[in-house]
């Protein structure tokens, strides 16, 4: 398994050299990714030379789209849940843009972050509709909160690459079960399918060399008025992810009580 994880890791890193573009504007180099946003178009960010350090930016296009869509982000609940997750991932609101300042030794993981973070403000925030109360994240932790489930939110997880990989709950190991993380997620489709995979491929055995015993990875996937695709819940059992339908949570309830 660990031949196979690292061939498909080099593959990944292989397949991300090759879709990354880079065009010159002005003083900046626009880096459009091969990450797809909800509009199927590939997600840019933007880096500039500055006073000898560099910044990466969104140039407030996350939170722009997110707020010409409709979603308010002026609640204090809102407010703050965006805070909490750009810290998680050491980035900055300048404005509408979210911002990350680097050298050239921290690029790769201050590239990384900035873009898992343009994710998760999107994915946090855009499906939250007048007919759903809370965000997805928050559902989740009601219901946690609801069953006795004791957990430790927010937790970020050092992988072998060296890059953060944050995860939205850990329920510690008890004498029934192992220790358990968690992931939430609005929208699951092949794009966030395999960032969630590369997340495992990279977290897994190290957290298994430091623990000396593995760890169960649920995914929390929100399914209320959505289908979600056959193909993701595949992939992502086939890379021992557990992926949780929000209209099943209590068919595993009882794992994460214990």
């Amino acid at each position: 398994m660990i031949n196979e994880a690292t061939v498909l890791i080099e593959n990944y890193y292989k397949w991300l050299k090759e879709k990354t573009i880079l065009s010159q504007v002005n003083d900046w180099v626009e880096i459009t990714t091969p990450y797809i946003d909800r509009h199927n178009d590939y997600m840019q960010i933007y880096l500039k030379k500055d006073n000898g350090k560099f910044i990466l930016t969104d140039d407030g296009y996350i939170i722009d789209d997110l707020l010409m869509s409709g979603v308010k982000l002026d609640s204090q609940k809102r407010e703050e849940l965006l805070r909490i997750t750009l810290n998680a991932f050491g980035i900055t609101k300048k404005g509408n843009a979210l911002c990350v300042d680097t050298n050239a030794t921290d690029f790769p993981l201050k590239k990384h972050n900035l873009i898992q973070a343009m994710l998760a403000v999107n994915d946090m925030f855009y499906t939250a509709s007048a007919h759903i109360a809370n965000l997805f994240f928050e559902d989740v932790k009601e219901w946690f909160d609801g069953n006795n489930i004791r957990y430790t939110d927010e937790i970020i997880i050092k992988g072998k690459t060296g890059f953060d990989r944050k995860f939205d709950f850990v329920i510690p190991k008890s004498n029934k079960e192992p220790e358990r993380l968690i992931k939430t997620v609005n929208i699951l489709d092949k794009n966030t399918t395999n960032l969630f995979i590369m997340d495992w491929l990279d977290t897994k055995d190290m957290r298994k060399s430091i623990r000396k015993e593995d760890s169960i990875f649920y995914l929390f996937a929100n399914d209320i008025n959505r289908t979600i695709p056959t193909a993701s819940l595949e992939a992502l059992e086939h890379y021992e992810i557990k992926p949780i339908l929000w209209s099943n949570r209590e068919a595993v309830k009882a794992k994460l009580v214990a």
